[in-house]
């Protein structure tokens, strides 16, 4: 159960340091979605409630990593000829045994028969007369895996927190991993506001504008692995937009809403939270974006988000992003930049810290020509975000800033 204090600031702050927003935000949030057992089979793209541990060892037994011929002991230098066995070892078989002094036929994958710890390559043997001849040297355990050498059995192949994607599916499969206990997908309401929307498709009047940022939180939401919940658009009203919220607080965990989240006549979602008790008029430090305006809904979440498309996405993935997922039992994520050359010049002032829709080409990030957060086509044209620091920076081709993917936000 989320505190009505657990998004408020510091008394004395009025513009929040990027990285302080999300410190706090970051400490005072905890999961809220339930805990379930299901089978493996149902467990990918659900977030692990503990952590998961190995049934059974991968490889359960020592294997064979090529197709070969297997036999006991390494060989040092100079030719070597060895009788072969009439059996052979393929994978699935059943380990057999090998008579010492023998050689054995043995397929990639198979368990490697008692007897055998070395295997030398097929193409560097010769088969005639029942016997293989091959030169050495040879090392003991060449071309073979041990038992256990990538997992074993009981050792920790999931954290908990962890959202189970094909590459876990792989090893919790690989390992006997049977039932997974894990959490209920968030449930993640959009809500937009304002008199000026209308429905894309509809016609729109001299004034008007199409709802752009609800079909693109909901996409969000559904990305980041989440369930959204479309609870539509509500006009500046606060008797709808307050019966709006109520549904959406039955029917999600948490809520985004964009627009009316500042301090004007017809910012309703702000002018509610408020009467809740609950709401913070966040005014942070940082390009593009206006205020946030955050609390809780009966009891629930509400991430009161910018009008601007532009500013609404990005204040989605840096301030929304991270307190959805740990809201879904996930880890904090930490959007992973890297440092490339410039190929843009800027002269940035201190105070705030900015994104700059960008994407890189030929090594180095160029950024969109306009930096006007009215210009959403730029968010399209983007692969990603430079960030700049709060620091005051004069920034010419080749000097090196940080630019984080859309891939590293979840997009």
């Amino acid at each position: 159960m989320l505190t009505n204090s657990c998004f408020a600031l510091p008394p004395g702050v009025h513009w929040t340091p990027v990285q302080d927003a999300l410190d706090l935000l970051r400490r005072n949030l905890a999961p809220v979605t339930q805990v379930r057992d299901v089978p493996v089979a149902q467990a990918t793209g659900r977030v692990t409630a503990t952590a998961v541990l190995a049934e059974r060892s991968n490889p359960p037994l020592p294997n064979t990593a090529v197709d070969g011929y297997g036999f006991a002991g390494g060989k040092p230098e100079g030719v070597h000829r060895m009788p072969l066995a009439p059996a052979r070892a393929a994978a699935g078989d059943a380990p057999g045994i090998l008579k010492k002094g023998e050689a054995m036929r043995v397929l990639t994958g198979a368990a490697l028969p008692e007897g055998v710890d070395t295997v030398v390559l097929q193409e560097d043997v010769t088969v005639a007369d029942g016997a293989i001849s091959f030169r050495g040297p040879v090392r003991q355990g060449a071309n073979t895996r041990k038992a256990g050498e990538d997992v074993e059995a009981g050792e920790v192949v999931v954290a908990a927190g962890r959202r189970i994607g094909a590459p876990e599916a792989a090893l919790l499969a690989a390992t006997g991993v049977r039932a997974v206990s894990v959490r209920a997908p968030l449930r993640v309401a959009v809500v937009s506001t304002g008199e000026e929307l209308v429905e894309p498709g509809e016609t729109a009047r001299d004034g008007q504008i199409f709802d752009a940022n609800r079909p693109m939180l909901l996409d969000l939401a559904r990305r980041l692995g989440h369930t959204p919940v479309d609870m539509g658009r509500v006009p500046d009203d606060r008797d709808a937009l307050r019966a709006r919220l109520d549904a959406a607080a039955q029917d999600a965990d948490v809520i985004l809403t964009s627009g009316g989240a500042s301090a004007g006549d017809e910012d309703h979602v702000s002018a509610l939270l408020d009467e809740t008790g609950t709401m913070t008029l966040w005014r942070i430090a940082v390009k593009p974006g206006r205020p946030l305006a955050l609390g809780l809904w009966q009891g629930k979440p509400v991430f009161g988000l910018p009008g601007n498309p532009v500013a609404a996405l990005v204040c989605a993935l840096v301030f929304a992003r991270p307190p959805m997922a740990v809201l879904a039992g996930e880890t904090w994520p930490e959007p992973q930049g890297f440092d490339v050359p410039a190929a843009f010049s800027k002269n940035k002032k201190a105070g705030r810290t900015e994104f700059l829709r960008a994407r890189v080409r030929d090594g180095a990030a160029e950024v969109f020509p306009s930096e006007g957060s009215g210009r959403i086509s730029g968010l399209s044209w983007a692969e990603g975000l430079v960030e700049l620091p709060m620091e005051a920076a004069e920034i010419t081709p080749g000097t090196m800033v940080r630019f984080i993917p859309y891939g590293s936000f979840g997009l």
